[in-house]
């Protein structure tokens, strides 16, 4: 088990009326897209070892998504080169841990990975509903790419009892609404018994939980963005896990939850 924990929560999911109910989705304001906080250095290093040591398991690309990918790594690339702590060149990146990562477009998911915290998952358009055709995600809470890898929204879902099939359409709805140059965010929330933020789990391996163990506070903050040549949809998440020590020392109320 990784301990890696932000010393602050900027989101607060369960709290603003405008991301407490579902689907809770917002406008992402200019540059705020992709997050650096204080956990970059250690985020970045697990995901660097979970790449090395797990890539079957957080990488997937479908040959159908490749060029959706590659346009994702366009997108990074741009939106680094005017974010704090970042010097974008021709053939590599400058981050802010002082790594110099190279831009290898034969891996464009691969590549993206080890250039910020996020994790992004390629929503294509097939038929009436987008299917997941490729996905870097080294932190998984509690869900399997392989698992869901090539499935549709609505499988991809199962089994979170809040995604009734209303839901579903409107979360469809919401997927083909997606504009270019306008993207949306929303944001969850979970407990966890410890913070480790690699937690693959199958949908038959329902996740346990302790309400009077050791509590961690786990927010994903989650953004859809429409890509310009290839209509992907890519949604990327960013996550922030909290101990209840610290929580308590920020004045932070959790809601009451199992």
């Amino acid at each position: 088990m990784v301990e890696i924990c932000q010393n602050e929560l900027p989101i607060l999911p369960w709290a603003d009326p405008k991301t407490a109910r579902l689907p809770g989705l917002n406008p992402v304001a200019p540059g705020d897209w992709l997050r650096v906080d204080d956990a970059y250095n250690a985020q970045m290093a697990h995901r660097l070892s979970l790449m090395r040591e797990h890539r079957q398991i957080v990488h997937k690309l479908s040959d159908g998504a490749r060029a959706a990918a590659e346009e994702l790594l366009e997108n990074v690339l741009t939106e680094l080169s005017d974010k704090e702590g970042f010097a974008v060149r021709a053939d590599a990146v400058r981050c802010p841990d002082g790594r110099l990562v190279p831009l290898d477009w034969s891996q464009p998911l691969l590549t993206a990975g080890a250039l910020v915290q996020e994790d992004f998952v390629i929503m294509l358009k097939q038929g009436d509903e987008h299917v997941m055709t490729g996905a870097i995600l080294c932190f998984p809470a509690s869900w399997s790419l392989e698992q869901k890898f090539l499935k549709p929204l609505v499988k991809i879902h199962i089994p979170v009892d809040a995604y009734t099939p209303d839901i579903a359409r409107r979360v469809q709805r919401l997927f083909d609404g997606i504009q270019v140059a306008r993207p949306m965010w929303r944001a969850n929330y979970l407990f966890y018994n410890d913070p480790e933020l690699f937690q693959p789990r199958r949908e038959e391996e329902r996740r346990s939980y302790d309400a009077g163990g050791p509590k961690w506070l786990r927010v994903e903050r989650q953004t859809m963005k429409r890509l310009a040549k290839t209509d992907a949809v890519i949604f990327s998440i960013h996550t922030y896990v909290l101990a209840q020590q610290r929580l308590d020392a920020l004045g932070i109320n959790l809601p009451e939850r199992d």
